[in-house]
């Protein structure tokens, strides 16, 4: 029995252990099969892989040269925005400079005005002023001559005799009022 069972034993097949015509086979499969994939399928893989690294590098370098066209874009509007808020602040001070002068030229037209006025209201006054003088004198000298030619007794109707009185009596009016005046002044 130990002999049969050596026997057996020996017929039997160890499932751990592959037979050496399995390796052989096994391996020419295996070494068929690599060949295949690197003859048709490896070169497809490479094709496929190097299109998307082209694609993903184009896409980089779109994205990029997109960025670097924004940040010029960008940088162009900062300028122009810069540009802009010089020129208000310069359009800004060109008003304020203007509008003083204006404000300075309309004070000194109010000022040569407010002169003009003034002086032709003291020359009208002072018109004014010799023309009631005129006619008190001529009013005075008038009544001058009724009253003396009453007192007198006599008519002072000469022309020359009566424009010389009045005048003497206005000379004589002046003079006494003339001190009066420089008292008070």
């Amino acid at each position: 029995m130990k002999t049969q069972m050596l026997l057996a034993a020996e017929g039997e097949h160890n499932p751990i252990i592959p037979e050496p015509a399995e390796i052989v086979v096994g391996l020419i499969a295996f070494l068929l099969l690599l060949f295949v994939l690197w003859k048709f399928a490896v070169p497809r893989f490479e094709k496929v892989y190097a299109e998307r690294s082209e694609r993903i590098e184009g896409g980089i370098a779109k994205a990029e040269a997109a960025q670097a066209e924004a940040q010029r874009t960008l940088e162009q509007y900062k300028a122009q925005l810069a540009e802009a808020r010089a020129e208000a602040a310069r359009i800004r001070d060109d008003a304020r400079a203007e509008g003083q002068q204006i404000l300075e030229e309309m004070r000194a037209q109010a000022q040569a005005e407010s002169e003009r006025i003034v002086n032709q209201g003291q020359t009208a006054l002072a018109h004014q002023r010799a023309q009631i003088v005129a006619e008190l004198r001529s009013d005075l000298g008038r009544q001058a001559v009724e009253l003396a030619g009453r007192v007198v007794g006599e008519s002072l109707e000469d022309e020359a005799r009566r424009r010389g009185t009045v005048d003497r009596f206005l000379d004589e009016l002046e003079a006494t009022s003339a001190p009066a005046e420089s008292s008070k002044a």
